[in-house]
């Protein structure tokens, strides 16, 4: 019995130097720390350890990416949406200047350009704009900002923003209350 114990000592013993050789000769391998300590039967290592992500490292970095974009996506679409109605008053403003300069105009072009009758002025429109003239009303005209059908603001709780040209700010076609659209006008979701 001893006998057999010292042969299978001397077994591990030398497997145990052969690992540690493979080891010495791939230094840019992790050593893992089945590879310094000695195999138990005689089983011997054939090429470097294992290395991967466990099946359940995998599935805590899903469950991680699942909460960020739990909250991720509607807080962008949010900030997106902000920036759109900023981006319409910010053009309003802008038509209701040129309007203003062409108002004394009589033989003025009584339209927006073509560079102010949308929002953004380059890439996918998101609001058109429109000028609606009037004889019988203080103020002559008014510029209305409309959402584009399918675009991202389609369905915005603020609706059409409405200028006219005495500087009254409405919204038509909201689904907000009116305490609400002094809030649309700063950008905020009512």
């Amino acid at each position: 019995m001893m006998a057999r114990a010292y042969a299978m000592t001397s077994k591990v013993q030398a497997v145990a130097v052969e690992c540690r050789a493979w080891c010495a000769r791939n230094p840019c391998v992790l050593r893992a720390s089945r590879c310094l300590r000695p195999l138990a039967r005689g089983a011997r290592m054939e090429g470097p350890p294992a290395s991967g992500f466990s099946l359940l490292e995998l599935i805590v970095a899903l469950a991680m990416m699942a909460v960020l974009a739990a909250y991720g996506v509607p807080t962008y679409v949010a900030y997106a949406a902000r920036g759109h109605r900023v981006d319409a008053v910010v053009a309003l403003h802008q038509a209701a200047q040129h309007v203003s300069a062409i108002a004394a105009d009589p033989t003025a072009r009584r339209a927006l350009p073509a560079d102010l009758a949308r929002t953004p002025a380059h890439g996918r429109a998101v609001y058109r704009l429109e000028l609606v003239w009037f004889n019988d009303r203080g103020g002559n005209y008014e510029i209305q900002a409309i959402p584009v059908e399918g675009g991202p603001m389609a369905g915005d709780a603020c609706g059409t923003y409405v200028l006219d040209g005495l500087g009254a700010r409405s919204n038509r076609m909201a689904r907000t209350e009116s305490a609400n659209a002094h809030a649309c006008w700063l950008g905020r979701p009512p």
